[in-house]
């Protein structure tokens, strides 16, 4: 029988989900790697991206991705470099920000690949795998690619990814015991009177606001976001912008950025003209969270992140002992 070579491809990835030991997975998205070992595949991955940090375990993995810009810069210059790979005039335009490494792929010979279509600032791009799989010499893996814009969306990429791997049922239970998990948060959330009104800061310098499935994090978790909208990708903003909504509550968890590193770029907010007067600052309601490990990454620990935000917006009510691990008042 003569097949055509997508249908010999195709035949491959059949057989080799015929037996899973075969599987050779290499997610190049950080919440991708911590879905393959939600749905208890750890042992099938071969590699990782330089940002795929959990569980810790996977750190010892080898490294398929890296940057092309300079993480440790400054908020401000990290934004002007990116920029600069998206759309400036340079020659690296074409190649994206971030890079594959075909050695990489030569070693590891993935069956699946897993990436991202929803930003091409947050990570690898399909455009950019398949580029780097074109200088690799008999590597054929299927790409998966995800596009998580709201918390539908990432359902369906949860469910996605799993069929792909052969494990559909075990997508299903994890989508099932999150969805659950969530629920019962929000079920409490939403008899809470007067929800708060909330600005999630995405990117401090400059200044964007959280979009996507954060809103609706917000929302579950009873509060009303006043920046960004469920869906739509984040919006930039102005300092004036932020002061004419006045929120009752202000978190501040950059994309990629931890506590810590959060914490050195607090100082540009609070030196802007007319920062001490906001409401939110006057009732000590500003807050600093991980939006590396939860906010902005659309994987597992979902539940987690909207736990947070309820431990912030409604103190006393919930208790899930996040507080000082994963989020902390920015003064105190």
């Amino acid at each position: 029988m003569h097949l055509t070579r997508s249908a010999a491809v195709s035949a491959r990835y059949t057989r080799r989900l015929a037996g899973q030991d075969c599987l050779r997975v290499l997610p190049l998205i950080a919440s991708a790697t911590e879905l393959v070992c939600a749905l208890g595949y750890r042992r099938h991955l071969v590699g990782r991206s330089h940002e795929c940090d959990y569980p810790p375990d996977v750190q010892s993995l080898p490294q398929a991705t890296m940057p092309r810009f300079d993480t440790a810069a400054s908020s401000r210059a990290i934004d002007a470099q990116v920029k600069a790979l998206v759309s400036g005039p340079s020659a690296l335009d074409a190649l994206g920000v971030y890079a594959v490494l075909p050695e990489a792929l030569r070693a590891m010979q993935p069956t699946h690949i897993i990436t991202q279509t929803q930003c091409e600032v947050c990570a690898v791009t399909p455009r950019e795998v398949e580029a780097a799989i074109a200088q690799v010499s008999g590597c054929e893996p299927r790409i998966v690619s995800v596009q998580p814009n709201t918390l539908a969306d990432i359902w369906d990429d949860f469910r996605r990814v799993a069929s792909a791997l052969g494990a559909a049922a075990a997508g299903t239970r994890l989508v099932d015991s999150l969805r659950n998990r969530m629920d019962a948060v929000a079920s409490v959330a939403r008899n809470v009177p007067s929800p708060p009104t909330v600005a999630v800061i995405e990117w401090v310098d400059p200044l964007m606001a959280s979009g996507n499935w954060v809103p609706e994090l917000i929302a579950m978790a009873g509060g009303r976001c006043v920046l960004g909208r469920p869906g739509q990708h984040s919006p930039w903003l102005s300092f004036d912008e932020l002061r004419s909504v006045d929120p009752d509550a202000i978190l501040i968890c950059p994309c990629g950025f931890g506590i810590e590193r959060t914490l050195q770029d607090a100082p540009i907010l609070q030196a802007q003209p007319g920062w001490t007067s906001l409401r939110a600052v006057r009732a000590s309601r500003v807050f600093v969270a991980d939006g590396n490990a939860f906010f902005h990454r659309p994987g597992p620990r979902l539940a987690e992140t909207l736990e947070i935000l309820a431990e912030i917006l409604h103190p006393g009510r919930f208790e899930f002992g996040h507080r000082n691990s994963a989020w902390r008042p920015l003064n105190g």
